[in-house]
C-alpha cells in the first residue's frame, strides 16, 4: 500500500478532476479518497508555517519580568566537551 498526498482544487462546477501517476499499469486498484479542506486542517488558534499557536509572541513576551529565571551554578559547564556526541 502506498499513500499518496496531493493538493487540488474545485472549480465553481463542484467536480474534482485527479491525475495521478501510480507506476503501476494493467492492474486493478482499490482507490480510497479522504476529502479535507483546507482550513479543516489547520486549528484556528494555530498560525501558519511554525505551529505556534496565533498571537503567541504577543501574549506571552515580557510575562516573566516580575520573577526572572535565575541559572544556578548547576546550570554552568566549564568544559563542554565531555558533552559532545560521538
Amino acid at each position: 500500500m502506498r499513500q499518496i498526498t496531493i493538493n487540488s482544487h474545485v472549480g465553481q462546477d463542484g467536480i474534482l478532476h485527479l491525475d495521478i501517476p501510480v507506476d503501476v499499469t494493467n492492474a486493478d486498484l482499490t482507490i480510497t479518497v479522504i476529502l479535507q479542506s483546507v482550513s479543516d486542517s489547520q486549528p484556528e488558534n494555530q498560525s501558519k508555517g511554525k505551529g505556534w499557536p496565533a498571537n503567541f509572541f504577543e501574549e506571552t513576551s515580557g510575562c516573566l519580568k516580575e520573577t526572572p529565571l535565575v541559572i544556578d551554578s548547576e546550570g554552568v559547564f566549564d568544559d563542554l566537551e565531555e558533552f559532545k556526541l560521538s
